[in-house]
């Protein structure tokens, strides 16, 4: 992704802590003793209730924020990747999910890469992911999406897309039900224009089933880096996502930087009690002039499995 980022001056600038918040601990519960399952705040320490803007924080060029200890909020597209489900409600508590099998590789790197993709239509790359996780092969879709594959997929992942290496797309939407992925698919074997029709088909208009009332929407859930989410859907196509940063969280290892990592696109979230859609998270909804920074200190950054190459460098909203 980063060939598509213009060289740009290298400015220097001090992260400092931007909300109020006191040093109090979060009051943390676990609702279940399975490791999988969210773990959930009953109370958290913010003494100043309006949150500042996510996007106008300082970024790394492939899109994740560095924040400072605070309360942070922003509106972000999201997608469907859960075919033949029910749009969320206001029922619908969402959490991290674990996106497993060769679809987390390409739906990651198709929302990340949409982020220096303004001018794609949101629907453009929803039809995209609907083709990706319904294990539709590329060279079949429709041109438009096709030409977005292009714009947000490398070559590699086109070719396995394609049947490549094996077979590799066969494992793309190992989690998805195949009504619904077989429905899609068809829709792009007849060669549909509409998108309301393949809209009809992957988001139900029904209500959910909720399993767990337990969970509630305006639960926070602690990640495992230190810090503290919780997301508002408004409906598949976006939601609302809060941040909340305490002063002793510290993910980043053997590095004395005063800020965590938050990485909207490399995260997928789903109902923790309810059967609505699986979503991914794309580029927040409106966006900020962006520049190069450089974080004075140790800029080290937990790995991930696919980074980019060359030293990351935090990209400040002004």
């Amino acid at each position: 992704m980063l060939k598509h980022l213009p060289h740009v001056l290298v400015f220097v600038v001090f992260l400092s802590a931007c909300a109020a918040v006191t040093k109090q601990e979060p009051v943390t519960q676990s609702i279940a003793n399975n490791p999988s399952e969210p773990v959930i705040v009953s109370e958290l320490p913010i003494t100043d209730s309006t949150a500042l803007s996510l996007v106008e924080q300082p970024r790394f060029e492939d899109g994740s924020f560095a924040l400072t200890p605070g309360f942070y909020e922003a509106e972000f597209k999201s997608y469907c990747l859960e075919p033949g489900t029910p749009d969320p409600s206001r029922n619908d508590a969402y959490f991290l999910s674990a996106a497993g099998g060769g679809r987390k590789e390409y739906v990651e790197t198709i929302l990340r890469n949409s982020y220096d993709a303004p001018n794609i239509d949101q629907k453009h790359i929803q039809l995209l992911l609907w083709a990706v996780v319904s294990k539709k092969e590329f060279s079949k879709l429709p041109g438009d999406v096709q030409s977005t594959g292009r714009q947000l997929l490398n070559s590699k992942q086109i070719f396995e897309l394609n049947g490549g290496m094996m077979g590799m797309v066969k494992t793309v939407a190992t989690m998805i039900p195949s009504s619904g992925g077989n429905d899609i698919r068809k829709l792009f074997d007849l060669g549909t224009q509409s998108y309301e029709a393949y809209e009809r088909i992957a988001v139900l208009r029904e209500p959910s089933k909720i399993s767990r009332p337990q969970f509630k929407l305006t639960q926070w859930y602690q990640h495992p880096d230190g810090y503290y989410l919780r997301y508002y859907p408004e409906s598949y196509k976006k939601t609302r996502i809060q941040v909340y940063v305490p002063e002793n969280a510290q993910p980043v290892p053997d590095s004395s930087a005063n800020f965590i990592v938050f990485d909207p696109s490399s995260m997928v979230i789903a109902p923790a009690n309810s059967n609505a859609q699986k979503l991914g998270i794309g580029a927040p909804v409106i966006e900020v002039v962006k520049s190069v920074i450089k974080i004075i200190g140790n800029d080290k950054r937990p790995p991930r499995q696919k980074e980019p190459t060359g030293r990351q460098k935090p990209i400040a909203g002004t």
